[in-house]
């Protein structure tokens, strides 16, 4: 995706590297970026700053917002820049000199004792208000703005940790019912840059952009948990500093280069064999969807075994599905096989779980099959042996799934969830895929992936057990567990993207994505390259 840049403004760029589009993320380039959290950004931060003169990364960062302010709202002749007590309201008044020498009608609310500023907002204060900016202490704007006029919130940045309060509450507010665009600099104010939750636990407390330039690092919870609803589009500069430091995530962009390659000489045989055990009686669509997608992922056989005893032994729409029943699929060897087990499987699941988690080479747990473990210690522990023996478990769950094997509640998961996704890896020794927005991939001894793609068009029944057997269709061809995870996590998001997109790639399309149409989607995709 190309960057916009304007065609005149009165700064230079930043550096080298300069802004960058992260979210949407079409084919940037950049196949995964790393994310740091307030501690980390805290120590690249405190390291950038001791080499050079005071001041400089300020300057840069309001450089930075300036220029993306101009690219997203070029004929806004007005702008209003709420201003915190932080170095983040000193980047907004930083940004403010520089809008208002471009021709802006410049605003900064300060919502602070410009006596008790940091240094470094002081400086931007001074600067602002030489140049001639207006600044209006403690004050808001009016209550009629310009319909298309900017406004930026610089109210909180990273320090924050509680709620905002008073004045900056009231800030907030107003920047919620802008009429115009929004931008926001480093994160929204009251959104929690580590796990993309509203600070306080009420989102009317966090500002909702249309933008939000992430500056230095790129925080977590930008992309994870409501980070996505809050931050709009989301951009970055590093303002000319490389980070050192090793990141608490990384944000996968684009996993196609783990595509499993087809050579020539290659044969169904060396594509692997999935084994489906799935589809309860009246849950028997899951078992169809799971195994379909598992060929559509690639896999050389796929063998339904559905756990309702009186389904047809065919699949009208795939006759290449081979069909076993309970007692077939038990008769053969699962040690060679990668098993999923679990898409609506209800009680039955229970009964081919154990066998699962014994002779398994590679099993992926979905549904039942999670709540089943969750209820029963013994099989936990027989999921917690495997990791010893060699076998590979990747566990699917969504947040209430994920909430009854961590004995907590589906909210508690969602206030942290790459924290939930490594405590369960912790656990269980397992690869996890905590499912949600900004879906968390975790794995032992690996730096846990949020991943970028995919939308609320996926909120329909049916679409995890694609994603379940896609995954086993994947993996069955030779990746490795954390690799074969985040690429079906990835290509499953892409194609509900690509769902929202007329041919042309532009005009969003509008309702919800069918498990069905995401199962066309991700076969066209997997024909297409």
């Amino acid at each position: 995706m190309s960057t916009p840049r304007p065609t005149t403004h009165p700064f230079p760029v930043p550096n080298d590297g300069g802004l960058q589009a992260v979210l949407p993320a079409a084919r940037s380039g950049h196949a995964c970026r790393p994310l740091h959290g307030v501690a980390k950004s805290r120590t690249i931060e405190a390291a950038a700053r001791q080499p050079l003169p005071p001041f400089t990364l300020m300057q840069r960062a309001g450089q930075a917002s300036a220029r993306l302010a101009l690219a997203i709202a070029p004929h806004a002749e007005q702008v209003w820049i709420a201003a915190g007590p932080g170095n983040n309201g000193g980047d907004g008044l930083e940004a403010a000199m520089h809008l208002h020498r471009a021709g802006k009608a410049t605003t900064v609310s300060l919502l602070a004792d410009p006596q008790r500023l940091p240094t470094d907002a002081q400086t931007a204060l001074a600067r602002a208000r030489a140049a001639g900016v207006p600044i209006v202490e403690q004050g808001l704007p009016p209550e009629q703005p310009a319909r298309h006029a900017l406004a930026v919130d610089a109210v909180l940045g990273l320090g924050s940790s509680r709620a905002p309060q008073g004045r900056l509450a009231e800030a907030v507010a107003r920047l919620r019912q802008w009429p115009g665009p929004v931008l926001a600099l480093d994160l929204p104010t009251g959104l929690d840059a580590d796990t993309g939750q509203p600070l306080g636990g009420e989102a009317g407390t966090c500002v909702r952009a249309d933008h939000t330039l992430s500056l230095l690092t790129l925080k977590p919870g930008l992309f994870t948990g409501q980070g996505r609803d809050f931050c709009g589009a989301v951009w970055f500069d590093d303002l000319g500093i490389a980070a050192d430091e090793e990141p608490d995530a990384w944000l996968t962009t684009d996993a196609a280069s783990l595509m499993p390659r087809r050579a020539h000489a290659h044969h169904k045989g060396s594509f692997g064999d999935v084994l489906v055990l799935a589809g309860a009686p009246g849950m028997t669509g899951a078992a169809l969807l799971a195994s379909r997608a598992a060929l559509h992922a690639g896999a050389g056989r796929v063998y339904a075994s559905p756990l309702d005893e009186e389904f047809p032994q065919h699949d009208g729409l795939m006759p290449e599905l081979m069909f076993r029943t309970p007692a077939a699929a038990d008769a053969m060897d699962w040690s060679r096989l990668t098993v999923v087990c679990g898409c609506g499987g209800g009680e039955p699941v229970r009964q081919v779980l154990p066998r699962a988690l014994g002779d398994s080479a590679r099993l992926v747990l979905d549904a039942d099959a999670l709540n089943a473990l969750a209820a029963d210690s013994a099989l936990r522990r027989q999921l917690q042996a495997r990791r010893a023996r060699g076998q590979t478990t990747v566990l699917t769950p969504h947040p209430l799934e994920a909430a009854r094997l961590l004995r907590c509640s589906a909210a508690d998961v969602q206030a942290g969830r790459i924290e939930a996704a490594q405590e369960l890896v912790r656990q269980d020794g397992c690869v996890v895929v905590l499912k949600g927005s900004g879906s968390v991939v975790a794995a032992p001894g690996q730096v846990p992936a949020v991943n970028a793609s995919g939308n609320a068009a996926l909120a329909t029944a049916g679409t995890g057990d694609v994603l379940a057997g896609w995954l086993g269709g994947l993996w069955a061809q030779g990746l490795d567990g954390f690799d074969a995870a985040r690429l079906a996590v990835w290509t499953h998001g892409a194609a509900a993207d690509r769902w929202l997109q007329d041919e042309d790639g532009t005009a969003p399309q509008r309702g919800p994505l069918t498990a069905s149409q995401l199962l066309e989607a991700l076969a066209r995709a997997a024909a297409t390259g």
